[in-house]
């Protein structure tokens, strides 16, 4: 650990957390792939205010940070992540339904969130119900499925600034959302964010909810991965162009192109992230070279020089 780290370390440990400031705690366990290396450093608030006093802490000290939910969309390198973790606990799981208007915390579950919206005669978020991550993640990535995204119901978010210590409400225009892309950065974190949805006069919520829930069964892998892997291209898809390729069920080391759909990547149990990294390589290269276009990664890549997080 360098000693920038040691430095927020020391800090941290003078902050009264429900769970204390740790080192070197695991993070490969806490995503969806379930493979990679450890945080520096990490973090779990219980409170808006716990992350208030952490923000005022790390806004004083130059390191790398990470926001993880439900690790749904992330790929952590073996050697780890050099640097502080932040991750909401439950206090930050609340739903509250007023009207068309669904205030959520930053951690709840998508398919919760959507779940209950169908239950109380709500439409316009029944999509999310097939998305296994978190609300906050849910904004960052913009995620969306089904023909619908997180940009045509959001109406703000609050947000602390892990650099700057400070607390703030963003608009949707705010968040400058765009294809499984935001404005935040990896110094943000989203804690509450509110969404306005429509009156369902059909009540045909709970049968569409079901339709989706047996379409992701019948469609894409359970096991260790992160959902799509790539971003599909204007008019294509990244599934379609990897299996075009003659890629579908190939094989690297502990990782594997799913063989039920291509734009997934399955990792072995005990497994490694460098393969997963490797194979997401390979695939890149193998579809520019074949076909010309060159596949944007959709998965977030944590501790990999170069990358996101790296």
């Amino acid at each position: 650990m360098n000693d920038a780290l040691l430095a927020l370390s020391e800090d941290l440990e003078q902050v009264p957390l429900v769970h204390g400031c740790q080192q070197e705690h695991p993070l490969g366990a806490l995503s969806t792939y379930k493979v990679g290396g450890s945080a520096a450093l990490f973090v779990q608030v219980e409170s808006l205010e716990e992350l208030q006093k952490v923000a005022g802490v790390t806004s004083r000290h130059d390191v790398s940070f990470l926001v993880i939910g439900r690790g749904s969309n992330l790929l952590v390198a073996d050697q780890g992540f050099a640097g502080l973790v932040v991750q909401l606990g439950a206090a930050f799981e609340t739903v509250s339904i007023e009207g068309p208007t669904v205030t959520a915390g930053g951690a709840a579950l998508l398919p919760v969130v959507a779940r209950q919206s169908v239950q109380a005669g709500l439409k316009g978020f029944v999509w999310a119900v097939g998305v296994p991550g978190s609300l906050g993640g849910a904004v960052r990535m913009n995620a969306g499925g089904h023909g619908a995204e997180m940009k045509e119901v959001l109406q703000s978010v609050v947000v602390v600034d892990l650099s700057t210590g400070k607390t703030s409400q963003w608009s949707e225009s705010d968040l400058a959302l765009g294809y499984r892309q935001s404005a935040l950065k990896p110094c943000h974190v989203v804690v509450e964010a509110s969404m306005l949805l429509s009156m369902d006069d059909t009540a045909g919520g709970p049968q569409e909810l079901t339709q989706i829930v047996q379409w992701r069964r019948n469609n894409q892998p359970g096991g260790q991965n992160a959902g799509s892997v790539f971003t599909n291209p204007a008019h294509d898809s990244a599934g379609r162009l990897i299996e075009s390729v003659g890629l579908k069920g190939h094989r690297l080391g502990t990782a594997e192109v799913s063989t039920k759909h291509a734009n997934f990547i399955q990792a072995d149990p005990q497994g490694r992230a460098d393969d997963v990294y490797a194979l997401m390589q390979l695939v890149q290269k193998k579809v520019q070279e074949e076909t010309g276009v060159i596949l944007q990664a959709e998965t977030v890549m944590v501790g990999f020089v170069g990358e996101h997080g790296g």
